[in-house]
């Protein structure tokens, strides 16, 4: 890695830190200002926005990125509105930062509570997707929090106009400088080296694929949340509506096929899949949805690749579906347990104790019964937009919004008290 690099991006890391300790104690109105001018500017400088991701996704059609990638990629004016609305949407949350976790009166007079407060810097790695770039500072900026962002070098162009327009109007707003920084580099060393950057950043978030995961997992001396992986099931249960089966799995598979939310494996269970998957299947391939299938399934319809090993254990992120048959909602659980990321899982089932018997043991973040895994979204959930969905369970699991970008401290109030 570049010495000059590496020399930029401690100093934006020390700009971060000292930014950092001014948002802690910035007020609420002056942070949802700030949040509103952003807002402002993405939309004012969507033209050049426009532009610099027409480049992006020339140049990653050339680099010969997958068709789901570039619609990961793709900016367009709604996507862009939909940015700038999810920036005034965090501006109109309650600010969790100071919020007071009860206090109680010890017998020798101490009050002991706890606040929550800001989590410091914030370093985030992610890939393809721009929005994120854009979501992460705003969500960031309202907890108090100072971010380094370092998207994928797919996005680097969208991302410079993003970070830059944004981190302008932070500024206008009076507030540091060192509140919103990009690493503007393609070197891969430089993601590795924002990993180990422990003397300025509090947390990192890497949001991305099994590359990403296995390099933070290798690298890092920062604490991390690991979000981002989604192989995520929808089990069609015995006692399921098979029409709203039909709608939900479609919906999981197809709406957007590109994101860590959509269905990658379809169980259904025994006593109905001779009528189910004849249907279901039909819809799926009239979408372009390719079947990879177990065994018995490919004894109930006819033409199906076979599914192997492997294909459990796939984020595909495109329309490709494994599909299998099981025997019981145990076995469907257990599949799930063993496959699965931890991030979204469906049954559908009007048995209401198998409903409440999956969602009891299957160990993911998100777990729904009757509704789509496509749900799990950080803006569809309240939180205006997302830092990335938790896969793990300490500090934060799910769709990570403002109060998962704090932390907390102790306050205790005396009048004279020793021990």
């Amino acid at each position: 890695m570049d010495h000059k690099l590496q020399e930029t991006m401690l100093e934006q890391g020390k700009r971060a830190r000292q930014a950092a300790r001014v948002l802690a104690t910035t007020p609420s109105t002056l942070k949802d200002q700030a949040l509103l001018e952003m807002a402002d500017a993405l939309l004012a400088n969507s033209a050049e926005l426009l532009a610099a991701n027409r480049l992006d996704l020339e140049q990653g059609a050339g680099n010969g990125l997958s068709s789901a990638l570039l619609e990961r990629l793709m900016l367009n004016q709604e996507r862009i509105q939909d940015m700038a609305q999810g920036l005034r949407e965090i501006a109109a949350l309650s600010d969790p930062v100071g919020q007071v976790l009860g206090m109680t009166k010890r017998p020798n007079g101490l009050e002991v509570g706890r606040i929550r407060t800001p989590i410091g810097v914030v370093g985030i790695i992610y890939e393809s997707r721009p929005n994120v770039t854009a979501d992460a500072a705003g969500l960031c900026l309202k907890a108090g929090n100072a971010i380094i962002l370092r998207g994928g070098e797919e996005a680097l162009n969208s991302n410079r106009v993003i970070a830059r327009v944004i981190a302008e109007a932070v500024v206008k707003c009076g507030l540091p400088e060192g509140s919103i920084q990009l690493v503007d580099s393609e070197d891969k060393e430089a993601a590795i080296f924002l990993m180990k950057m422990s003397d300025y950043l509090d947390v990192l978030i890497p949001r991305g694929g099994k590359g990403l995961k296995m390099a933070v997992t290798e690298n890092a001396r920062v604490p991390y949340i690991m979000t981002g992986m989604g192989n995520c099931h929808v089990y069609v249960d015995g006692w399921a509506d098979l029409d709203k089966a039909r709608q939900i799995v479609f919906n999981a598979k197809v709406q957007r096929p590109s994101v860590c939310n959509a269905a990658e494996t379809l169980l259904v269970h025994s006593d109905i899949a001779h009528k189910f998957l004849p249907l279901i299947l039909e819809d799926l391939q009239k979408a372009g949805v390719e079947i990879r299938a177990c065994a018995r399934s490919r004894q109930i319809v006819d033409g199906l690749r076979e599914a192997t090993e492997a294909d459990w254990d796939e984020e595909y992120l495109d329309l490709i579906l494994a599909v299998k048959i099981v025997d019981d909602l145990e076995q469907a659980v257990d599949h799930i347990n063993l496959h699965g990321t931890g991030h979204s899982e469906a049954i559908i089932s009007q048995n209401y104790s198998n409903v409440r018997l999956f969602m009891a043991a299957v160990d993911a973040a998100a777990v729904y019964a009757n509704a789509s895994t496509r749900f799990t979204d950080g803006n569809v959930f309240g939180f205006g937009a997302e830092m990335g969905i938790s896969t793990q369970k300490l500090h934060a699991r799910g769709p990570m919004g403002l109060t998962e970008l704090t932390t907390t401290k102790f306050i205790i109030y005396g009048d004279g008290h020793i021990r």
